[in-house]
């Protein structure tokens, strides 16, 4: 018990609970909120996407993130040495180390598109709005290796910076500043948006319902993005949650994540559907269902389109910047809270071994467009290829990991740990109970199941 004591008077905390909540926030405001959810919104009918997002992110969600940040909180240790303190059983072991290993794979091709943004920011920044809106900018880029490089590496050693300067100097300052920032710029640009002529049938399209959109793939779609856009599963809050002090309230805290998270997605939204239907020239269709390029070739053309595009377009480019930095940021910081707490290391150690791997994981992936083309593991690219193991199969795996975890401290410790003996709120206590008994594996297994079929390509999300 001494040398716990010991321990957590060394752990690094956060100054308080609107650090937490901003650092959170930080990671999961993420690329996922502003380049995925506006296409899936738009593909899967709008207003009913949004709705069906919203309930499971107060239901399943919730849930998720208040079961990792209690084992974080309760054991005060990143993932391995939180699952192990529990026993160290063979799985125990697995679920420790898959949900540590995640964020190491994510985070170098999570920066190399992170590196694209930083690119189109500065490209904006130099006034070259008709170059970058021009229809081979995007695919010339990338195809130049060097080019995707320096890009990656310069939004590399930024995260880098940050988590080398530790919790509160570098993590919890930079999401204080960051994250008001892109959620003005977000609000900003979605005015902007929603007050061009024709825009209002885009607001319609995005806020408004129409149940005869639904489908049990919009179910799907909501799911996998509300997993993936709230970083559950990624090690990022069973390590936040080691950080956050027990007088901090952790069911008003999530809350005010998934708030956080859920408005920026919706302004992401409205910053793109409605511009799309005031500058699409009639062809609205068309350009909505341009998927994962809607923001590196679609939006370009809008922006070209409209009076002070240039403007529009940088900031929304320095908004886009900010929540894949705040990201990267606490993928990072995952992977290096693991090494502080499995092999002992200084943070300035760990994060030395984790450019290490940032940086050779990410090369293969910037060059997978290029030099490396011809490397199509399982019939992916490098950068997909990636995605997939981590996305599609690794962290719903990881989640499950978590749920089975729960079952065995008991429910009844983690409902202690969140209230902290009674001095916290638990009000959605019954929401958390069914869905942890009844739901929560259940939804995680159809994210596997559909994310691997679409892979095949049996189904399309």
């Amino acid at each position: 018990m001494g040398e716990k004591q010991n321990n957590d008077k060394k752990r690094s905390s956060f100054s308080s609970r609107m650090g937490f909540v901003l650092s959170a926030a930080g990671a999961s405001v993420g690329l996922g909120n502003i380049w995925r959810f506006p296409y899936l919104s738009a593909k899967y009918g709008g207003g009913i996407f949004l709705l069906v997002y919203v309930i499971l992110a107060v239901t399943f969600g919730y849930t998720m993130i208040m079961s990792e940040t209690a084992v974080g909180r309760m054991t005060r240790k990143s993932p391995v040495s939180a699952f192990q303190t529990f026993g160290k059983t063979p799985g125990l072991k697995f679920g420790g180390w898959i949900n540590a290993v995640i964020p190491i794979l994510i985070v170098p091709y999570y920066s190399v598109i992170g590196g694209w943004v930083f690119k189109y920011f500065w490209e904006y920044l130099a006034g070259h709005t008709a170059s970058v809106a021009e229809e081979d900018f995007f695919g010339n880029f990338i195809g130049n290796g060097g080019s995707v490089v320096l890009w990656f590496v310069f939004f590399s050693v930024i995260t880098l910076l940050v988590i080398y300067a530790g919790v509160q100097n570098g993590i919890e300052r930079v999401s204080g500043i960051m994250m008001p920032v892109l959620i003005v710029l977000a609000v900003l640009v979605a005015g902007y948006s929603v007050t061009r002529p024709g825009a209002f049938e885009g607001v319609k399209y995005l806020l408004v319902p129409d149940f005869s959109k639904f489908s049990w793939m919009t179910v799907v779609a909501a799911l996998g993005q509300m997993f993936y856009s709230l970083s559950i599963a990624m090690g990022i809050l069973v390590t936040f949650g080691s950080y956050m002090k027990r007088d901090v309230s952790m069911e008003t805290s999530t809350l005010q994540v998934e708030l956080t998270d859920t408005f920026v997605a919706v302004l992401a939204g409205l910053m793109v559907i409605p511009s799309v239907f005031a500058f699409s020239g009639g062809d609205t269709d068309a350009m909505l269902q341009k998927g994962p390029s809607l923001m590196f070739m679609t939006l370009p053309k809008v922006f070209l389109s409209m009076t002070g595009g240039r403007i529009v377009g940088l900031m929304f480019f320095v908004l886009v910047l900010f929540a894949a930095l705040t990201s990267s940021i606490a993928l990072t910081e995952a992977a290096v809270a693991t090494f502080e707490d499995e092999l002992g290391w200084s943070r300035q150690r760990g994060t030395s071994l984790m450019g290490v791997f940032y940086i050779g994981l990410g090369l293969l992936s910037c060059l997978g467009f290029n030099v490396l083309s011809d490397v199509t593991p399982f019939g992916m690219g490098i950068l997909d290829f990636f995605d997939f193991i981590t996305n599609s199969v690794m962290m719903p795996v990881a989640a499950v990991c978590i749920c089975v975890l729960v079952r065995k401290i008991s429910m009844q410790k983690i409902e202690d740990e969140i209230t902290a003996e009674g001095k916290h709120s638990f009000k959605l206590r019954s929401v958390y109970y069914f869905v942890m008994k009844y739901l929560a594996v259940l939804f995680i297994l159809v994210i596997l199941v559909t994310s691997i079929l679409n892979v095949l390509g049996i189904i399309s999300i």
